[in-house]
């Protein structure tokens, strides 16, 4: 018989699973803390649930947790890459992986959404293999939750931004933001997540028309058709419009500015031409624009772009009125960047 995954059901599905097993309404406020608010790693940590509940929730029940495989702390800043192993036998290699970062603003954590990835783009380490499965909501929270009780501080920014495209997950994605954001579990404001995408332009539409009140990152990286299909094998499906447009009714419909990540490759995306064709496409939106020297992966022929190049970058988007930043680079020295430590892991 199948086990119920506990930490996946939203509060009226623990309810309704609570009267099912005979247990009283109050349980379930109780169960629910345990499992988003004080984030027990096991059935036995519940001391307040009667002895012979906990043991029919053991027999009947699965309570996901995540086992710290690896943990590396950055001396530059602070910053803890971890590899968590999933409870996942059928997996060659059933790991992912998280980044802590501490700012000024606060604590974040960057999550998985999948084991591997299938979108293919050309500069990134987590696409190498492919894609493994997707991550439970449970599992996504774990990430969140282990790190928070690894770290014992409190952490209020999250950003699905790790292996994986959220988008290609949304289903599970949605209840993640549901469980994360409850005022009965850790109220981590929606407005301080952030979910990014390659451009899966429907699936885009349909989180928008969700009003989920996060913060849209599309993952660009150039400016037209032809350069973007080199780079992302999405390109070939969605036109670099049309992944605008849907940004555009995702404003439309949340309010929330639009982010557009843009990985800056050595000869590849980081001339003056396309800052400029990048400043036409998206003048007069309601944007930021993130500007990241691209991570070298030694899989991949590819190089960030020099010092200068970003600062020219930067300052023709501006001249033309887009606000750009340059991401702060995060953990340099432990190998921070998306899919890195769980191929190295792998390749162990």
């Amino acid at each position: 018989m199948e086990k119920t995954d506990l930490r996946s059901l939203n509060y009226t599905e623990l309810e309704s699973f609570v009267a099912g097993i005979g247990q009283p309404r109050f349980r379930t406020d109780q169960l629910f803390s345990w499992l988003h608010e004080k984030c027990a790693g096991s059935f036995e940590e519940m001391t307040n649930l009667p002895a012979a509940l906990r043991q029919k929730l053991s027999e009947n029940c699965e309570l996901v947790t995540l086992e710290k495989v690896e943990r590396f702390e950055s001396a530059l800043d602070g910053t803890r890459k971890y590899l968590f192993r999933l409870d996942d036998d059928t997996l060659q290699n059933n790991v992912i992986e998280s980044v802590f970062m501490r700012y000024k603003h606060g604590n974040s954590v960057c999550i998985s959404s999948q084991v591997g990835c299938r979108m293919g783009c050309s500069f990134c380490a987590s696409t190498i293999g492919g894609l493994e499965r997707n991550l439970e909501p449970s599992e996504m929270l774990e990430q969140v939750y282990r790190i928070g009780k690894d770290t014992g501080e409190r952490i209020s920014n999250v950003v699905i931004m790790g292996t994986g495209e959220p988008m290609d997950n949304l289903m599970n994605v949605l209840r993640f933001l549901e469980l994360i954001s409850s005022d009965k579990g850790l109220n981590i404001s929606r407005r301080n997540i952030t979910v990014s995408s390659c451009g899966l332009c429907d699936r885009i539409r349909a989180f928008a028309d969700t009003k989920p009140d996060a913060t849209l990152a599309i993952s660009l990286h150039a400016p037209n058709d032809a350069l973007r299909q080199r780079l992302m094998p999405v390109a070939k499906k969605w036109t670099v419009a049309e992944v605008v447009a849907a940004a555009d009714h995702y404003f439309e419909k949340t309010g929330r500015r639009i982010t557009y990540e843009y990985s800056l490759i050595d000869g590849v995306n980081d001339s003056a031409e396309c800052a400029k064709e990048l400043s036409a496409l998206l003048k007069g939106k309601n944007c930021h624009v993130n500007l990241i020297p691209v991570n070298p992966v030694k899989e991949r022929d590819y190089n960030p772009a020099t010092h200068g190049n970003v600062l020219n970058f930067k300052n023709i988007l501006e001249k033309n009125s887009i606000n750009a930043t340059i991401r702060r680079e995060m953990g340099s020295d432990i190998n921070a960047a998306c899919g890195q430590l769980r191929k190295s892991y792998a390749a162990k």
